[in-house]
């Protein structure tokens, strides 16, 4: 692995010399998603975002496989935190500290000298989708939920351990180390193997009942203890200094802390300021790739429509969240096939579009694809696609209604891309019926990571910093009535469809 690791309870060489400079104090979030990476230059003392540096990914893969190279996530790394630092004119000088928050549940296998062996296999990659109905059918629904609060799906990564064992037994043998992608990266700037309990939740290999790894589920999957990263207290402990072979590689100066860090739900979270007072069993709205709802909440989740992750704030505090995998690209490809612009829709009318197009994972249907019907010779393109956005909103707020806790007269907090996108917003507030929130601050993954940088360099406790910035407040819309009548026909298609969307597109 790459040299120059630092304790976790030790704070590196030069932490003073440059964290003491307080004028123009700075931290850099990154978020590393499916599509790209994204680097804020954040001001400490304030959580403003001075500019956001932006580098591509690549996906690849067909018929449910979802890969990328994540040597491609190093190198964007590097050109987004260069190209924030250009934008903002600032001085590299000047950054405090640098916390990564990444993708969940992807499987990142390295050798001995810390280079993928393979491609990673991402979250939304559905080929495992066998191996996570085996792994329910040997516990048992209840077991998993008990401990580990979710019951595995395709998308976590113990399925895709099992994928790999059964499908590259020889990879997966040569297996030095097994990252998730937030551990990889960070891994990268620190040298050390280091993860946090609010990504490795989402990975069914470590329980939020003990708030470690399980031994008995390890052995399940045949995946030694010893190839994972020590998990620390919270994604904003110190993970490291930056190494000089890192620093060289984004401009930066050697020794500055680097934060645990932690998965992409989580880091929205902890920029929402979700858990600190006022904001327990605030219920948050995701749209970006994946559409997700989650809450921070003391009540640990054990309920099969969910995912019952820990949040990354180490004080014992979880995030309940339900994910579904056709989002905002899903509805774009609608909008493309139509040749329509993505904000030209209108309510669907009888219409109604079940957007599978990559599977499903709440519900969990990992094998089918989208879905279009009602449809009259008065059905027009644009309702066409508003029946996609309101398929897509439908499957969100059905889990949102999940969440253990989540007041149910709060208001809807949007984030990710389709937040700012009217008929998003305009879709989710017809079916809701709830108040919505478009906080100010559009790049909260990326925030939320600048948080954990801050606590990482001695700045408190990150949920804190964030609610102190008030990262997380904006514009509020107010309730309109909800539109029942759309809801009560996509349910109806929904529960008759069910049957042909489990075996249709079977692979």
């Amino acid at each position: 692995m790459f040299q120059g690791s630092t304790p976790l309870d030790h704070l590196p060489n030069g932490f003073c010399s440059v964290y003491d400079q307080k004028m123009d104090t700075l931290v850099i979030g990154v978020d590393s998603s499916t599509q790209s990476t994204k680097a804020a230059v954040v001001a400490a003392a304030t959580g403003r975002i001075l500019a956001v540096g932006r580098a591509p990914h690549t996906v690849t893969g067909a018929d449910g496989a979802r890969e990328s190279d994540p040597e491609r996530w190093w190198a964007a790394l590097g050109e987004a935190v260069a190209a924030g630092l250009a934008r903002a004119g600032a001085d590299p000088r000047a950054v405090a500290g640098v916390a990564v928050a990444g993708q969940q549940h992807g499987l990142v296998v390295l050798d001995r000298s810390g280079r993928p062996l393979r491609p990673a296999l991402l979250w939304n990659d559905t080929r495992s989708a066998p191996q996570a109905a085996a792994l329910t059918a040997r516990l048992g629904a209840r077991s998993w939920l008990d401990r580990t609060g979710s019951v595995p799906v395709a998308s976590m990564t113990a399925a895709k351990w099992r994928w790999l064992r059964e499908n590259e037994p020889r990879t997966a043998d040569a297996a030095a180390a097994v990252r998730l992608p937030h551990d990889f990266l960070t891994e990268r700037l620190t040298g050390t193997a280091v993860t946090d309990p609010g990504d490795a939740s989402g990975t069914c290999w470590y329980s939020t009942a003990t708030g470690a790894y399980d031994p008995g589920l390890l052995d399940l999957l045949e995946l030694d203890a010893a190839l994972l990263p020590k998990a620390a207290p919270s994604g904003g402990a110190l993970a490291g200094g930056l190494t000089a072979r890192a620093a060289s590689a984004l401009g930066l100066p050697a020794g500055i802390p680097v934060a645990a860090g932690t998965g992409d739900n989580m880091a929205a979270a902890v920029g929402l300021g979700l858990g600190a007072a006022g904001l327990l069993d605030h219920p948050a709205v995701s749209l970006g790739t994946s559409g997700t709802v989650f809450a921070a909440t003391r009540e640990r989740p054990a309920n099969p429509a969910l995912a019952g992750f820990a949040a990354a704030d180490g004080h014992g505090t979880y995030l309940p969240l339900g994910c579904t995998l056709n989002c905002t690209l899903a509805v774009d490809r609608v909008a493309a096939l139509l040749g329509l612009d993505r904000e030209d829709a209108a309510p669907g009318g009888e219409a109604v579009v079940l957007p599978y197009l990559d599977g499903e994972r709440t519900p969990d249907l990992p094998g089918a694809s989208g879905l279009m019907t009602g449809l009259r010779h008065t059905t027009t393109p644009r309702q066409l696609l508003g029946a996609a956005y309101e398929g897509a909103v439908f499957a969100l707020l059905r889990a949102l209604g999940e969440l253990p806790g989540a007041a149910s007269d709060a208001p809807l907090r949007l984030v990710g891309g389709g937040a700012r996108g009217r008929a998003w917003v305009e879709t989710v507030r017809r079916l809701s019926g709830r108040a919505v929130v478009l906080p100010r601050t559009t790049e909260l993954v990326a925030v939320g990571a600048a948080a954990l940088a801050a606590g990482a360099a001695g700045g408190g406790d990150p949920v804190a910093v964030a609610a102190g910035w008030r990262t997380g407040e904006g514009e509020t819309l107010p309730p309109v009535p909800p539109d029942r009548a759309t809801l009560d026909r996509i349910s109806a298609v929904l529960d008759r469809a069910t049957a042909l969307l489990t075996t249709q597109g079977h692979r």
